[in-house]
């Protein structure tokens, strides 16, 4: 049953006091009828009850008053006395019964009395506690359980009220100081603050503005020098500055933030920071405002307007901006948008020294610290909408519907553009770019191996033949930045989330074969280059996944190794451990790599510089599925040794060979890839151990998982990579080593389809390759190639000809 809704009526000061009068008199009028009434019936009551009314009643209706006795009187009459005596009798009589009728008057008019005094009272009673009730009559409910009535006041307590009148609001206006008394420490408060210049930069930019922001900074007299630091290298956790801002020794300095940061259209390092901005505002765990302690912070943005104009012009930067004071941080100076290609350096400067004549100016600089923080959500104007405009026929919903969805994808962009700086520079470095996130290089030892001079240390330990193995791998974007990275820093970064266009991986098999070959082509000319290993060349077996980045990132990775072995190609894989849930989801591989780069969480931090706050975590849990879930693989623990990093804790090692109890350990010494200006990294050729240094490590190592009980020995050597190789008992057959692996019986397993374990296709390790042997892992076959040798050796031809000369 539908409800009558309820009806609002408006009414005027004036009718509501017309209204209150009118209810008075009706109230007086009321009153009056009451006391009337009243009156009538207590002169009813009395009359009914008064005493001489009583008598009359009672000596009319009884026969004990009304005496006719006759003394002297008998039946015979002769006993009769004279008539004045016995009237004296009768008189005597009457005086008696008057007194006895007092007597009952009296004890009948007691109880009278009292019924009429408690009448009165209940009356007077009644009348004060009566009550005029306020009705809703618009209410859509009229049932006594639901019906609560509020009682208005007493006529008495009207009539003594002054008349009513119209309420006034009164109020003094505020008053607004328009030049706020700032205390002195407020006006140079930017000077004493600590400055951070963040950027980021693919061509060298963004590095050259912040250095010359710096440089201003520093001339103005500062109290504390400001500090440059890179997002991509010197920042091993966003989270430390722009989650938790850093804590200065004095509690009263503040932090300012300065970011000069370019705009690229396709992926580049920047987009990784911005979503980490956006993460930390979208994430309900941490506080809303983590930047609310700064001091405030600007941000520099550069870009092309001639390309890209519009929305697209330092748009990254405005993004910064945004997510900035959507954090909490105040922002001390507008967004500043440069045109590198026409405006140049030029533009920058004068934003710069603005910005800088603002930490000079004197007046106050003031900041409210309960300002509101920067929130775009709520920028929309909902003025002059009606309910009428945003009603929606329910039959055009669908449409609505599809067209709201539409609009709201993402850009998904390529990893690695061709008209990207990332692009550039890794095709500068010798990559060859597979589709928009895939890559393929000619590695040193493919090209050592077609000359004679050598092969790889996987040839030694695993039978892998360095002119016939390809090294690609279908992911360039990584989870960790290491120290001893020889990528120089320039691929892109990624936590879990894969973010880009994916590329089919049929697209990768093929364009990484044919990018290998083409390679391969181009060295028919270099000297010395072995006729028979250039044919060979040109029909890959071993396909080693761990050129950059991180190959089971990719989310098709065992499509793609399902492909290599299909075309008899064995597969190499290598993971950071960062990627648990990717782990476990993989199919067989020939052999699978997961690098263990220190032993504590403290030293990993500081070596592999993760993205992932719970990078430890990533890891045990990676290590528990190597030792179940993928206890049928081959496993390889693959331990980079950095003097000064993670050389120290051996115990600890031991407990992570223990809990996943891999196949095989490689302990490879660290490769010098140049200075730290160039990659970001703060390693020189002290941190790089010699080979004496590394196999003390491993001696120590093996004698403490013995210790344990663990079955490991030293197996092999390549003492030309500085590399040994540890494995368990079980690849010990009769006193030989069986480390190599039989290629072809691994692809027959495959094929049969039945399960098979790390031991069902292992081969004899050579004898040359065997720890302790006088080859120390050099193929006899090659020859080995001095460099420095035959420099002496062509300085000393090129002397002797120069003398020659002389003489004659």
């Amino acid at each position: 049953m539908l409800r009558r809704p309820a009806t609002k009526i408006r009414l005027s000061p004036e009718d509501i006091l017309e209204y209150d009068e009118s209810l008075q008199q009706e109230q007086l009028q009321l009153q009056q009828q009451q006391q009337q009434q009243q009156q009538r019936e207590e002169e009813q009551y009395k009359q009914q009850h008064h005493p001489s009314s009583i008598l009359q009643e009672q000596i009319s209706g009884n026969d004990f008053l009304s005496i006719n006795y006759k003394p002297g009187s008998s039946s015979s009459g002769n006993n009769s006395k004279p008539d004045n005596q016995t009237r004296d009798e009768r008189i005597g009589v009457r005086r008696w019964s008057f007194v006895l009728a007092t007597i009952v008057l009296s004890i009948l008019y007691n109880p009278v009395n009292n019924n009429i005094k408690e009448d009165k009272v209940e009356t007077s009673s009644s009348s004060e506690s009566s009550r005029i009730y306020e009705v809703d009559f618009t209410s859509t409910s009229f049932t006594s359980s639901s019906f609560v009535p509020t009682s208005s006041p007493t006529t008495s307590a009207r009539r003594s009220r002054a008349k009513r009148s119209p309420k006034v609001f009164k109020a003094k206006k505020p008053v607004i100081d328009v030049q706020p008394q700032l205390s002195r420490t407020l006006v140079d408060l930017p000077k004493q603050a600590q400055i951070y210049v963040f950027y980021t930069t693919l061509t060298g930019s963004s590095h050259r503005i912040a250095k010359s922001l710096v440089t201003k900074l520093e001339s103005i007299g500062l109290q504390h020098t400001p500090k440059m630091l890179s997002l991509d290298d010197d920042l091993d956790d966003l989270e430390e500055y722009f989650l938790r801002t850093p804590q200065e020794q004095d509690e009263q300095v503040k932090n300012v933030y300065l970011l000069v940061l370019p705009s690229y259209e396709t992926d580049s390092p920047i987009d990784y920071f911005l979503e980490h901005l956006q993460d930390t505002y979208q994430d309900f765990r941490v506080d809303k405002y983590p930047l609310r302690n700064l001091l405030g912070f600007a941000v520099l943005g550069l870009g092309d307007s001639e390309s890209w104009n519009g929305d697209k012009f330092c748009y990254q930067a405005k993004l910064a901006d945004r997510w900035m004071g959507k954090l909490g941080g105040r922002r001390l100076f507008p967004v500043g948008t440069v045109c590198m290609k026409h405006e140049g350096e030029q533009k920058a400067q004068e934003w710069i020294d603005n910005f800088t004549e603002l930490l000079l100016d004197e007046e106050p600089f003031y900041i409210d610290e309960n300002d509101s923080v920067d929130d775009s959500d709520n920028e929309e104007d909902s003025e002059g909408v009606t309910d009428s405009e945003t009603l929606v026929d329910v039959e055009e919903m669908g449409n609505i519907i599809r067209k709201t969805q539409g609009s709201s994808e993402v850009e998904t962009k390529q990893m690695v553009a061709k008209d990207s700086p990332t692009f550039k520079s890794l095709t500068k470095q010798g990559y060859t770019i597979v589709g928009s996130h895939s890559g393929v290089k000619i590695c040193r030892w493919t090209k050592s191996a077609l000359r004679g001079r050598g092969s790889c240390y996987k040839f030694a330990f695993y039978g892998i033949k360095s002119h016939l193995c390809m090294e690609t791998t279908p992911s360039l974007a990584c989870s960790n930045k290491c120290v001893f990275c020889w990528r120089h820093g320039t691929n892109p970064v990624a936590k879990s989330n894969w973010r880009w266009e994916v590329d089919p991986p049929e697209k990768i098999f093929n364009g990484a074969l044919a990018g290998h070959y083409s390679k391969i082509k181009q060295m028919r000319g270099i000297p010395g280059i072995q006729m028979d290993r250039f044919q060979e060349a040109f029909q890959v077996r071993h396909c080693a996944l761990s050129l950059v980045g991180e190959p089971i990132f990719y989310p098709h990775i065992n499509e793609f190794v399902g492909m290599l072995h299909q075309q008899h190609i064995s597969s190499f894989l290598v993971c950071n451990a960062q990627h648990p849930d990717n782990l476990a989801k993989l199919n067989k591989v020939t052999q699978l790599y997961v690098s263990i780069d220190a032993p504590t969480k403290t030293d990993l931090k500081k070596v592999d510089r993760p993205l992932n706050s719970d990078f430890w975590e990533r890891l045990m849990a990676c290590l528990d599925i190597l030792r179940t879930t993928q206890a049928h693989q081959r496993t390889v623990f693959r331990l980079t040794l950095v003097k000064g990093f993670n050389m120290g804790d051996i115990e600890s090692y031991a407990d992570m060979v223990e809990r996943a109890m891999p196949s095989q350990i490689e302990i490879k010494g660290a490769t010098f890839c140049g200075s730290s200006n160039g990659n970001g990294n703060p390693l020189t050729m002290q941190n790089i151990p010699f080979y004496d240094e590394c196999k003390s490590f491993v001696s120590a190592l093996n004698q403490e998982l013995q210790t344990r009980g663990l079955d490991y020995d030293i197996a092999a050597e390549h003492a030309h990579s500085c590399c040994i190789l540890m494995a368990q008992g079980k690849f010990k057959i009769n006193g030989k080593w069986h480390t190599h692996i039989d290629y072809p019986k691994f692809f027959k397993l495959l094929e049969s389809g039945e399960e098979f374990v790390d031991v069902d296709y292992i081969k004899e390790t050579p004898e040359w390759a065997v720890w302790g042997s006088d080859g120390a892992g050099f193929n006899p076959e090659d020859t080995k190639y001095d460099r420095k040798a035959e420099k002496l050796k062509k300085k000393i031809e090129r002397e002797e000809a120069a003398k020659i000369e002389v003489v004659v």
